[in-house]
């Protein structure tokens, strides 16, 4: 009997999963993802950045540093945004040189501000929200990486608390909160420890990172990060821990880490589940993630690009929606690094397409094109280039001997 004859694949991409042999990758495409055309898919995004007005870096001397935004929140028709600033004498010196006014890493002698906008793009800081305490309390060398929670008519911030300078051990440090009953405060702190490490030999043993919280399915969601080993040959991972209230006790999901890449946590509610960017590190980093039960993310798309701890303005963040609608625009971080000595960070804006329903292409490009300039700045060492030329020069002499080799064994 005569096998049917296998029909080639349509010219025109069908929308179901074609009922034919496929290869893996084909096949992925339908099983894997919402759609098979990236364009067509709501959680896949390019994204566009501004410069933000409104904050002063002193000329970029880096004695000045904004970095790691919380998500944003609207407020009597204002957005609020809380982040690190570092105002030093001196840009970072590294844990070798750092005293009480010498910071060792950009986010070391650090406290949490905030600022306001009307539009998202032109902001007015309005001044320190979370000073550091007094030693020996919970952040006294430091306080950075916020995150904001609205529940019950109140506000948390949550945070890094630093007891001593980043890099002598690692960046270890726990996580703590204050509470208002106004953005704009006055802040109380608890005075405690909200967020546990883990036990010793533990993923998250040294660090509850990146705080970053989420009401979902009626309960307080709070992602964080955790490095295994240390820098620079480390990876970091995201876990979950949930709670009744904002004090705790937060419970750490039995499945941590649920995310296997990213340097950063941004999550925002998306449809029935929680969707997530995995940024800069890992191997599924530059991807979209999707988990429909807030724990089980799988890739819904990839991309490039990506904001550096990014903090978007997340609408339904608090509702304990059953249709997250996702986000649009926030804030992230660039880290000047071109001359060492005046090293800090700085916010900008941007802006993308990760909204349910969007039944238009705006910033769903997938052939994003970059001035040259981007891909020359990632040129190789002085180092890298000395070895390259030498082996070129090796291997030219080999060829030679082996030329005249073969000319005397003519002969």
């Amino acid at each position: 009997m005569n096998k049917p004859k296998q029909t080639d694949f349509p010219w025109e991409i069908p929308q179901t999963k074609p009922d034919r042999p496929l290869s893996k990758a084909m096949a992925r495409m339908y099983d894997e993802y919402q759609t098979p055309r990236p364009e067509d898919n709501s959680l896949f995004s390019s994204f566009k950045y501004t410069q933000l007005q409104g904050f002063d870096y002193r000329d970029g001397d880096g004695t000045v540093s904004r970095r790691d935004p919380s998500k944003i929140i609207r407020v009597n028709g204002l957005y609020y945004v809380w982040y690190t600033k570092r105002d030093t004498q001196t840009p970072p010196q590294g844990p070798e040189r750092c005293s009480d006014t010498i910071p060792s890493t950009d986010w070391d002698l650090a406290e949490i501000w905030y600022a306001t906008s009307q539009d998202g793009f032109s902001w007015q800081e309005q001044g320190c929200a979370i000073k550091r305490p007094a030693k020996p309390q919970l952040g006294w060398r430091s306080v950075s990486t916020p995150d904001i929670l609205v529940w019950q008519g109140k506000y948390y911030l949550y945070y890094q608390a630093f007891m001593q300078a980043s890099g002598i051990k690692g960046d270890h440090c726990p996580v703590t909160l204050s509470s208002a009953d106004s953005p704009d405060g006055p802040w109380t702190p608890c005075n405690k420890i909200v967020v546990q490490n883990g036990p010793a030999g533990s993923w998250d043993q040294f660090s509850i990172h990146d705080p970053y919280l989420l009401v979902y399915q009626g309960k307080i969601h709070l992602y964080y990060k955790a490095a295994f080993g240390d820098r620079p040959e480390y990876l970091v991972a995201n876990g979950l821990a949930i709670a009744d209230n904002p004090m705790g006790p937060f419970n750490k999901h039995p499945l941590n880490p649920v995310l296997n890449s990213g340097h950063e946590t941004t999550y925002f509610p998306f449809k029935q589940g929680i969707a997530a960017l995995a940024i800069r590190n890992g191997n599924e980093n530059n991807t979209i993630q999707f988990a429909p039960d807030g724990v089980n993310f799988s890739i819904a798309s990839v991309t490039s690009l990506m904001p550096v701890a990014a903090g978007p303005y997340v609408a339904d963040a608090f509702n304990n929606t059953e249709s997250g609608q996702g986000i649009e625009w926030g804030l992230s971080h660039f880290c000047d690094k071109t001359d060492p000595s005046t090293k800090h960070s700085f916010l900008g804006r941007f802006d993308c397409n990760l909204i349910q329903n969007a039944n238009n292409t705006d910033m769903k490009e997938t052939d994003v094109i970059h001035h040259p300039s981007v891909y020359f700045a990632q040129g190789l060492s002085e180092k890298q280039k000395i070895q390259r030329q030498q082996a070129a020069q090796e291997g030219k002499q080999k060829s030679e001997q082996k030329s005249e080799q073969k000319s005397k064994n003519a002969c």
